[in-house]
């Protein structure tokens, strides 16, 4: 089995003169859950070689099991820190995607003609598509085959309003991830903040937070098996 998985290469949060980029727990999580299942994985960007990630999601207070054991990984900091671009990844040669969030895919991957193409790729072969917190902005722009949004009638989650308010973003971010998933005619569940869920409706995974990483890599590699 063959995963893709895609990372931001956007590292400018808004106008703030902060970083960031992808939050290290949900690269961290889904990366050992797919490996020690004998999944090959492969790291891309739409830069290709280090994506930034988000300082904050170092931070003590963030740190987990994965995210420690990623910092044991000489061999998996190697991979990071050489992603293969975007565009050159191909449908046929995965078994599946995943995206994971941080602000980052707010800005670079939701208009990314490369990852739009992709994951409508991915959709039509029938292969799954999974993304967690913020990553589900990559969905926005894809269509289905009818030319309908990808998400329209699906049952999908993201980093909430009310996630996004309590780390004081709610000004900052160019768009609010649920709304936009409510718009595009998604069908948006949530649980209380900072709780895992994840939600699987046919070949699309989202999960709703940090938190929910390694709910959606259980989901994603069940798919796939």
């Amino acid at each position: 089995m063959k995963v893709l998985i895609v990372l931001t290469s956007h590292d400018q949060l808004g106008d703030t003169g902060k970083k960031t980029g992808f939050w290290l727990e949900e690269f961290a999580s889904p990366y050992y859950h797919l490996k020690d299942a004998g999944v090959q994985v492969t790291l891309a960007s739409p830069c290709g070689g280090q994506p930034p990630l988000d300082p904050k999601s170092y931070e003590p207070d963030f740190q987990t099991d994965d995210t420690r054991r990623f910092d044991d990984d000489q061999a998996a900091q190697n991979e990071l820190a050489n992603t293969a671009k975007l565009a050159e990844m191909k449908v046929e040669n995965f078994d599946a995607v995943f995206y994971p969030g941080g602000h980052g895919p707010l800005w670079d991957l939701h208009n990314d003609n490369d990852s739009i193409a992709l994951i409508e790729g991915f959709i039509a072969a029938g292969k799954p598509v999974a993304t967690v917190c913020h990553a589900p902005a990559v969905l926005l722009k894809a269509k289905n085959q009818n030319g309908d949004p990808l998400v329209k009638g699906k049952k999908v989650t993201g980093f909430s309003n009310t996630e996004e308010a309590a780390v004081e973003l709610t000004d900052v971010v160019p768009y609010l991830l649920e709304d936009q998933l409510v718009s595009m005619g998604g069908v948006y569940q949530k649980v209380e903040d900072w709780n895992s869920l994840a939600v699987v409706d046919g070949l699309i995974i989202t999960g709703q937070n940090p938190g929910s990483s390694a709910a959606v890599a259980e989901a994603l590699v069940k798919a796939i098996n």
